[in-house]
């Protein structure tokens, strides 16, 4: 929770929506917890290497990048009976990760978040994540309590798997189903992330790929700021 509370933004006010990986965090949250869940032990590393013969094209490819990643997490959670298990094991690893975890939050990013925060602005997190990872993140390491929309998760033949991806046109939909309306201002490194910064009314394109620069400059409309806050090997305009 924020030292500081503060008060809950007007119904009315400004959504401003922020991505979580390569936005607010410098790298993938969800793969790295997906590999520590998997180092666990020898076994687990040993059946996931050879899954990754398949499980790797897989995640490379947008149709089949849920199946993909729900095979990993199922490796990596196989024995947990169910969600609240999974979620206490996310907690520990953020507990035990502290330091690296902050060292990967991007303090431009946070000071932007806050500075929404304190003009009043509805602010919600959605993400391709758990969202008990975003929440815990951001919550014990950065002491920011936001909402966070993300990737359900759920019980499947033993282990924990993905059930459904918050992602493209879907992180879109879980977002209305949740009551968020109208966007104001989005805040996204991915092209995966075309639905949301298309239907904002100010996108902002955060450390975008470097061979990802042009093709939003040319979808989204003249002007939109394309930026680095932080990502080294991250394209956009570096924000001092």
């Amino acid at each position: 929770m924020s030292d500081t509370p503060r008060p809950a933004p007007r119904p009315d006010a400004p959504l401003v929506v922020f991505d979580f990986d390569h936005t607010l965090y410098d790298g993938d949250s969800g793969g790295h917890l997906v590999k520590w869940l998997i180092l666990r032990n020898p076994l687990r590393s040993a059946v996931a290497l050879l899954a990754s013969v398949l499980l790797g094209p897989m995640v490379a490819m947008l149709p089949t990048r849920r199946r993909g990643i729900s095979g990993y997490i199922w490796i990596g959670t196989f024995g947990l009976p169910g969600r609240r298990s999974f979620d206490a094991l996310i907690d520990h690893y953020v507990a035990t990760h502290r330091q690296e975890l902050r060292r990967r939050l991007l303090p431009i990013a946070l000071e932007v978040l806050r500075g929404h925060r304190e003009a009043g602005d509805r602010v919600v997190v959605a993400t391709g994540a758990p969202p008990e990872l975003a929440r815990a993140i951001l919550g014990f390491v950065a002491h920011e309590d936001v909402p966070v929309v993300g990737t359900a998760v759920g019980p499947r033949l033993g282990a924990v798997v993905a059930t459904r991806h918050c992602h493209n046109e879907e992180k879109m939909r879980m977002l209305r189903e949740r009551g968020y309306g109208e966007v104001a201002v989005a805040y996204s490194d991915s092209s995966a992330d075309l639905p949301l910064l298309q239907a904002a009314r100010r996108p902002v394109v955060v450390n975008p790929k470097h061979g990802r620069v042009e093709m939003f400059r040319r979808v989204l409309p003249a002007g939109t700021p394309i930026l680095n806050w932080g990502c080294a090997d991250r394209g956009g305009d570096p924000v001092g």
